[in-house]
């Protein structure tokens, strides 16, 4: 008589995902729109013949992007759980990559057991636009920004706040309590990256406040009106929400995490457009030119 197989264990796998989210209408699942969620969802129902879902450790809106997004599903299934990323690529299409996969433990989760998320906003300070920076920059062309009073503007944020002056009035979200963990604003040539770190986000909070930021840095707005407008909670005079394609979800922290640095801390590419990379060229042009 032969013996009847062992049911196989159910599996919490993690994952790590980048995307560019130009053409999916952001991460969760819609009824008429494609979205991250349901693609990954379908490739992986597709591997084991049965519906799966996908738990995220955030939602980021139509068009932004992600650089270290991470989910969690479960499984019953033989496959080991560092296979599942090759296993999912093969599926899934080109602007979506699984940039790794490990099994975790059935009390870890994608958004609950999350310490904070990290976004960075890339600005295209620059007259001339630029093709290979438009998907993953706002160019604003109308004026130098100055990141030293947008710096001075992101400090008094960092904290626990009620920022409901940058809380869209259709979030399911409750409350409008934040901890703001860290925040950083640099330039690098003719790019300027503003980077905001905290426990969650309000939806649509960071292309909100970056409107309102880009409006100090230009000299539209003063740094004390820009605290006395979240402080005082105006929210009737944050009009102007950046563009989506300058948002990047940069990565999700845990206290406890299956995957190593490499995979997931720091892993959006930055352009150089510095001024000395482009002297740089111009000499080794000339160069050429005159030898």
């Amino acid at each position: 008589m032969l013996e009847s197989s062992q049911p196989v264990k159910t599996q919490r796998i993690a994952l790590v995902i980048q995307y560019q989210g130009t053409h999916f209408h952001g991460w969760q699942k819609q009824p008429k729109y494609c979205s991250i969620q349901e693609e990954i969802e379908k490739a992986i129902s597709t591997v084991v013949g049965d519906d799966v879902t996908l738990y995220g450790a955030g939602r980021t809106d139509s068009g932004v992007h992600a650089a270290a997004q991470v989910a969690h599903f479960n499984i019953a299934s033989k496959i080991p759980p560092s296979k599942w990323s090759s296993i999912l690529n093969s599926y899934l299409p080109q602007d979506i990559l699984i940039r790794a996969s490990a099994g975790v433990s059935d009390n870890w989760h994608a958004r609950f057991s999350a310490a904070y998320r990290r976004y960075r906003y890339t600005i295209y300070n620059e007259k001339l636009p630029n093709l290979f920076v438009k998907p993953f920059s706002w160019h604003y062309y109308h004026a130098s920004l100055d990141e030293s009073l947008i710096r001075a503007a992101l400090q008094p944020l960092i904290g626990k706040h009620h920022l409901a002056a940058f809380h869209r009035a259709n979030s399911e979200r409750k409350h409008s309590w934040v901890d703001v963990q860290a925040v950083e604003c640099y330039r690098d040539g003719a790019l300027v990256h503003i980077e905001i770190q905290a426990d969650g986000f309000l939806y649509g909070m960071v292309r909100l406040l970056v409107g309102m930021l880009v409006q100090v840095g230009s000299g539209q707005r003063s740094v004390l009106n820009f605290t006395n407008i979240w402080k005082q909670e105006r929210r009737n005079e944050v009009r102007y929400a950046a563009p989506p394609q300058g948002l990047c979800l940069l990565r999700v922290g845990y206290r406890e995490f299956p995957f190593p640095a490499k995979i997931w801390y720091d892993t959006l590419p930055k352009f150089n457009l510095s001024d000395n990379s482009v002297n740089k060229i111009s000499d080794c042009i000339l160069g050429e030119i005159t030898a």
